[in-house]
């Protein structure tokens, strides 16, 4: 690779499109490719259909130079990213019917020596996969290109900077495809790349979160025995943390996000009798956003016995972490839209979206002289040290009002 290789990068979402356009500020050629062709033709346009910092001035830079291309197909080209979508199906069997088509795709464009590299979260053995995929249509490649995984570990808000500064775990099918992967991610990451196998970085990333998920899971639950303990869960925490080994972390509304809340199931799908901890942490993490959703509830019926009349509920926060406007997977969302569907009425409060498409935003100022019943449900900035009204009554599953 001493001169630059040409790069195609299957899918143009949250992740695909900002590392697309990382690789093409370096110079080098990139052709997006993604099924939509609006997203297509946005990005060629120099525009974005998605939220995250700086990356829409970035996108109009390189396409404006000429770096980034967009298409709904894939072209010849040096090195192949796949970055799609991994679902799930129903008992929460991963679905690599994306990934699987991406490959199909990018067969007929493959070339000797090219790098094929899987960014998806993926159940471990999907890189292997690829591979028969690859030979069983290509057997003149046998032996003649490089397949590798990579995964993401970005912050959604931070995606930009991350993608950039983190460490990366790098794995190739063999060695030879472990080394053409680093040399090109040398291109434009600056943080540490770390060899290994594509089986190891695949079950690397789900561990990840899960570690995170099961950490959640345990202040959660914590969260929930103090309520019925009558104890405050926030000091709590803050008295035990002064262990010098001892590091819980923030009880919430839940556990959102396309990363925590899922990729712990491809562990338990692939691994069920094993991965007992990772399951219960799964379960108590949705659990606690149906408790919330009863806590709200109950406090509104006994609003509705004291003043025999029906409280207006603001629900603060929609997001599905602080200071974001990403609602992917969000418990609070969950709760607000749950609570309107049970016929009770909600002020949907978002201080980082302007608008929605399904539901009317109430600003945090009208919530705060209107509602009845105050619901933090996402630790915004925006919501630290308002002054709520004294008749207001508060539900807080974020500690807000112990910031």
């Amino acid at each position: 690779m001493e001169n630059k290789p040409t790069v195609v990068m299957m899918g143009l979402g949250y992740i695909g499109l900002p590392t697309a356009a990382l690789i093409a500020s370096k110079k080098l050629n990139v052709t997006g490719v993604d099924i939509s062709q609006h997203v297509v033709d946005t990005i060629n346009e120099g525009k974005i259909h998605i939220v995250e910092p700086e990356l829409d001035g970035l996108v109009h830079h390189v396409v404006k130079q000429g770096y980034l291309k967009a298409a709904t197909k894939p072209v010849t080209a040096d090195v192949y990213l796949i970055a799609v979508p991994t679902p799930f199906k129903e008992a929460h069997v991963p679905d690599l019917s994306y990934v699987e088509s991406a490959v199909k795709n990018i067969i007929p464009t493959l070339q000797k020596g090219a790098l094929v590299i899987l960014e998806s979260t993926s159940p471990v053995g999907t890189t292997r996969k690829i591979r028969e995929i690859i030979f069983n249509e290509r057997p003149d490649l046998k032996g003649e290109i490089y397949i590798a995984y990579c995964p993401e570990r970005v912050l959604p808000g931070n995606v930009i900077y991350e993608l950039e500064q983190n460490d990366r775990a790098i794995g190739g099918i063999d060695e030879a495809s472990t080394e053409k992967a680093v040399s090109f991610y040398k291109y434009f990451v600056k943080g540490e790349l770390h060899k290994t196998n594509s089986q190891t970085a695949e079950m690397c990333k789900l561990v990840e979160n899960s570690s995170r998920d099961v950490q959640i899971a345990f202040a959660n639950e914590l969260s929930m025995i103090c309520d019925k303990a009558n104890i405050n869960v926030w000091e709590l925490i803050h008295l035990a943390n002064k262990h010098p080994r001892v590091n819980i972390l923030q009880p919430g509304t839940g556990v959102g996000g396309h990363c925590i809340a899922v990729d712990p199931w491809f562990i338990v799908s692939e691994f069920p009798e094993e991965s007992k901890i990772i399951r219960s942490a799964r379960e108590i993490n949705n659990f606690k956003t149906e408790w919330a959703i009863e806590k709200v509830k109950n406090t509104a019926l006994q609003f509705k016995i004291d003043t025999g009349k029906e409280a207006k509920i603001a629900c603060m926060g929609l997001a599905f972490k602080p200071n974001i406007d990403d609602l992917r997977e969000s418990p609070a969302l969950h709760v607000a839209q749950q609570l309107k569907t049970d016929g009770f009425n909600v002020q949907f409060v978002e201080p980082n979206l302007k608008s929605h498409s399904k539901f009317n935003l109430t600003s945090v100022a009208e919530a705060t002289e209107t509602c009845d019943i105050m619901v933090f449900l996402v630790a915004h900035t925006e919501f630290k040290g308002l002054e709520i009204q004294p008749q207001t009554k508060v539900v807080d599953f974020c500690g807000i009002l112990n910031s």
